[in-house]
């Protein structure tokens, strides 16, 4: 009986010592750079595109697809819509760390019927920086505003642009469809105009201490944001993800700084990017600043608050501010920051704020695919601190806990073992 009390114990101590090896990280890993990679939706499905729309595979709303685009040519993927939901397939690019790029390359998407006619052209291209970072334009078809609007089966097209000032590399490709179901009967009676007037200035950044906040690697990876001042490094090259939860009726601006350096000289144009795109991945609005080694600083363009209505507007930045969620700050430094002023990493500061009074949105017939796509709740809203969107992260917090449980356990039964020992046997009592 005492031996096998002895066994037991001397397993529980092996077993928490080799389960706290497991979970704690080699240093290598904890010393290793993030940001190197574009990260891709766990659990995405490999699709390949075909050159003509006989071969297209489908993609369905409510899942994320993994491709490649090639320098030339186009690619086609099947979609089987109905006839009453907005339907949005935003395509981000994925182009390799040193490709040669020109300010013009990019992608086009667009959606077309099985007559090949188009219902909606997007493009996204890499501006100033003349670096290469993860892009997105979204295929878009809009009920009741479109040619396109049958139930029916379409085509998505992805192509390059001005590849033949790219490096001839195949770019990966992230496809997310989404759809936004039609309104309930009950608001039927919902504005079909964009909201007269708004509040078009640039708003007051926030001024408090700002709070070190890394950027996740991909959409699917973002971290959470509220209103605040948030602080974090980019080497060149990188590109970080953030998403500011905003409701409807609620207005979002930020802004964003990037630190002096005391080596280097010279001036790199389109230094560091902040792009704001909405809840479906379109783009709402972006800005770059040029860099000579003083501190610089830049602010988006103000958009009018979160409304239903705003899908009427023409202006493509009150447009794509047309329903409530996640709305994401991409931030990338580029490349050629290394030719004139090092490896770095450089400080960069991030501004966000969110203004105007909450209210409830449209009901919707159904749910959107993926759920939950358009909706903020206020907890939310409130924190914009849900969590890093970072699995790794998560996982080094959950290690660190279970590691400490684990070498706990072990040295209690260590300790229970050593004293029993010591003792000896001990008479049952009767």
């Amino acid at each position: 009986m005492g031996r096998g009390w002895r066994n037991t114990v001397r397993a529980l101590c092996a077993g928490a010592v080799v389960w706290t090896l497991a979970w704690t990280p080699a240093p290598d890993a904890l010393a290793a750079p993030r940001g190197t990679g574009y990260a891709f939706a766990p659990g995405a499905e490999s699709v390949a595109g075909s050159p003509d729309i006989d071969g297209a595979k489908s993609i369905v709303a409510g899942r994320t697809y993994r491709s490649s685009l090639p320098a030339h040519g186009r690619l086609y993927f099947h979609l089987t819509l109905d006839a009453t939901s907005n339907v949005y397939v935003p395509v981000t690019a994925v182009p390799p760390r040193g490709a040669t790029v020109a300010a013009t390359d990019g992608i086009r998407v667009s959606i077309q019927d099985a007559d090949g006619n188009p219902c909606f052209y997007s493009s996204a291209s890499f501006g100033a920086g003349l670096s290469p970072r993860p892009v997105t334009a979204v295929g878009q078809r809009d009920t009741g505003k479109s040619l396109c609007d049958a139930a029916s089966v379409y085509f998505l097209v992805v192509e390059r642009l001005d590849a033949k000032n790219s490096t001839p590399d195949r770019w990966d490709l992230e496809l997310a469809p989404a759809t936004e179901p039609a309104l309930a009967a009950t608001a039927s009676d919902a504005p079909s105009v964009p909201p007269g007037s708004w509040n078009s200035a640039t708003p007051e950044p926030p001024g408090e201490e700002p709070q070190e906040r890394r950027g996740g690697d991909g959409f699917s990876t973002a971290t959470s944001l509220g209103q605040g001042v948030w602080r974090t490094r980019l080497a060149p090259g990188d590109t970080l993800f953030y998403k500011v939860p905003v409701g409807w009726g609620r207005q979002v601006n930020a802004g964003a700084e990037l630190d002096a350096t005391p080596t280097g000289h010279g001036y790199v144009g389109g230094a560091l990017t902040l792009s704001l795109l909405n809840p479906a991945r379109g783009p709402v609005t972006d800005v770059a600043l040029g860099y000579t080694g003083t501190r610089r600083a830049t602010s988006l363009a103000p958009v009018p608050p979160v409304e239903y209505a705003n899908r009427y507007a023409i202006p493509s930045a009150e447009n794509a501010v047309r329903f409530a969620g996640d709305y994401y700050l991409v931030v990338h430094l580029s490349e050629r920051m290394a030719d004139s002023f090092g490896t770095g990493p450089f400080g960069v500061t991030l501004r966000v704020r969110v203004d105007g009074a909450a209210h409830a949105g449209p009901e919707y017939r159904g749910r959107p695919e993926p759920a939950g796509l358009f909706t903020v709740s206020a907890r939310d809203e409130r924190s914009g601190t849900t969590g890093s969107g970072d699995p790794t992260t998560r996982a080094l917090a959950y290690g660190g806990l279970g590691t400490g449980t684990a070498l706990l356990l072990g040295l209690v039964g260590w300790r229970l073992l050593a004293r029993r020992t010591r003792t000896g046997p001990q008479k049952p009592t009767v």
